[in-house]
């Protein structure tokens, strides 16, 4: 058996392509795949809780983590002979580390036991990269949704002059799980997340997959995003459906309030990093980049 891996990134999508996971499962059984994904986003047949280390638990020993990876992945198994697709953002490490200056500081241990808890060799390795001006932002964003945050002005410069990025976190993913192709898709050739399953599994593999029916990840507006915060730090505790229900109620309000945005310098700065870093990526061994 062989792993088909999706591993995010973060504000790319990810949602909507375990929704198409979802969408497809039937189809996706039927011709030999088992499927394990998340059920973030109200997906509702997603289950997967894959527990991984983060730099607080440096001095954990790596076996207990393995063992606890190696039930969760058998969970979503049929037997032994199927092939799987897993997806997992967090596969890398958490958006949190953002707001600290750091580009997933324990995504080399994080990969090598999840590599190490796999059932089969990786046959195809699918990440979608962003430029980071908008990926911080956008998570900035997502987290301001149902947290109380630092206004953007605070952590934006240690955003911006974050040192490692993405050719460090590719070379990460390449060299801990080994895959037999890697795929790095630019954010903008994405396309739809059927045409990203497509070119995650082997050609032929299902036939005109569908897209999901709804959108997910309605993303706040400035206005709603102000009136959160304001309720956050007066102390008030929001569930789920409170919050979305505020989203909600001022989607149709686009007026740019300046909630998250960095200096004209920055972005320059930050488009450049991203451009000379895409070169970089297209020009590793074993890595192919689609843009």
């Amino acid at each position: 058996m062989r792993v088909y891996l999706h591993a995010g990134a973060h504000r790319t999508g990810t949602s909507s392509f375990q929704a198409c996971l979802s969408a497809n499962r039937g189809a996706l059984e039927a011709a030999g795949f088992d499927l394990a994904y998340p059920g973030r986003d109200g997906i509702a047949d997603g289950r997967l809780a894959l527990r991984l280390p983060h730099p607080r638990h440096a001095r954990s020993p790596d076996d207990a983590w393995i063992a606890g990876v190696t039930g969760e992945i058998a969970r979503h198994r049929k037997d032994g002979s199927r092939d799987l697709i897993l997806s997992e953002e967090n596969i890398p490490g958490r958006m949190y580390h953002f707001y600290k200056g750091e580009f997933f500081p324990a995504a080399r241990r994080r990969a090598k036991l999840l590599a190490a808890a796999l059932p089969g060799p990786v046959a195809h390795l699918v990440y979608v990269v962003r430029r980071y001006d908008q990926l911080f932002v956008s998570a900035y964003r997502k987290r301001a949704e149902d947290n109380a945050v630092p206004t953007f002005a605070e952590i934006r410069d240690r955003m911006a002059g974050m040192e490692r990025g993405w050719p460090e976190l590719i070379t990460i993913l390449r060299n801990r799980f080994r895959p037999e192709r890697f795929s790095v898709v630019e954010y903008g050739a994405r396309g739809t997340s059927a045409a990203l399953l497509q070119r995650l599994l082997p050609e032929g593999a299902i036939a005109a997959p569908v897209e999901p029916e709804r959108s997910l990840n309605l993303s706040a507006t400035d206005r709603a995003l102000k009136l959160l915060q304001a309720r956050y730090r007066a102390g008030e505790a929001l569930d789920r459906p409170a919050w979305q229900a505020v989203v909600a109620e001022h989607a149709g309000d686009r007026t740019d309030l300046g909630f998250a945005a960095f200096t004209p310098g920055q972005i320059a700065a930050m488009e450049k990093r991203y451009a000379d870093d895409l070169g970089e990526i297209g020009g590793m061994d074993g890595v192919t980049l689609v843009r």
